[in-house]
């Protein structure tokens, strides 16, 4: 398995894929509105060793009461149903946390799977004073710091690219 940055000819193999993972199409409509507006920091694929693209993840800024800090938030992530349970998940968001911090994004939000996240360092947002600027359930609202001390001292409620507001 090979894991790199999005290239053009990846743009439909995740448009697929997107639409296989995920029950409607609102995930791939976001992905292709966060390209189109520029408002995509990182986007990585997982390809097979014959180099079909298996796994996807993104990111795109989001601020903390308005504030620019550089934070991302990780939105969406997806593997092809038959590669899953195969770490391809875990290696992306390794991978992503290295290149995150290499390009000075120090902090990470997600609004996902409170047993999934956990597992590559996610912890709930409130425990470090953020909210989401939607209503969602606690736990499934999370944070990772990817550059240390990054986190001290913030809080407030996280807001996503206006692009989000369509899901």
């Amino acid at each position: 398995m090979l894991i790199r940055t999005e290239a053009p000819a990846d743009i439909l193999p995740i448009d697929r894929l997107l639409k296989t993972v995920f029950e409607t199409d609102a995930e791939a409509d976001l992905v292709m509105r966060l390209r189109e507006n520029s408002h995509r920091t990182l986007s990585l694929v997982a390809c097979s060793d014959d180099g079909e693209v298996i796994g996807h993840i993104l990111f795109s800024p989001v601020t903390v009461d308005d504030v620019d800090d550089n934070w991302q938030g990780l939105a969406p992530l997806s593997v092809k149903p038959e590669y899953q349970r195969q770490g391809i998940g875990k290696a992306l968001m390794e991978e992503a946390k290295i290149m995150l911090a290499d390009f000075g994004y120090p902090v990470v939000v997600v609004l996902g799977h409170s047993e999934y996240y956990p597992q590559v360092g996610f912890e709930k947002a409130s425990e470090h004073g953020l909210g989401c600027i939607w209503e969602v359930p606690d736990e499934a609202f999370m944070v990772l710091e990817v550059i240390p001390e990054h986190l001290a001292g913030k809080s407030g409620v996280v807001k996503y690219s206006e692009e989000f507001s369509a899901l």
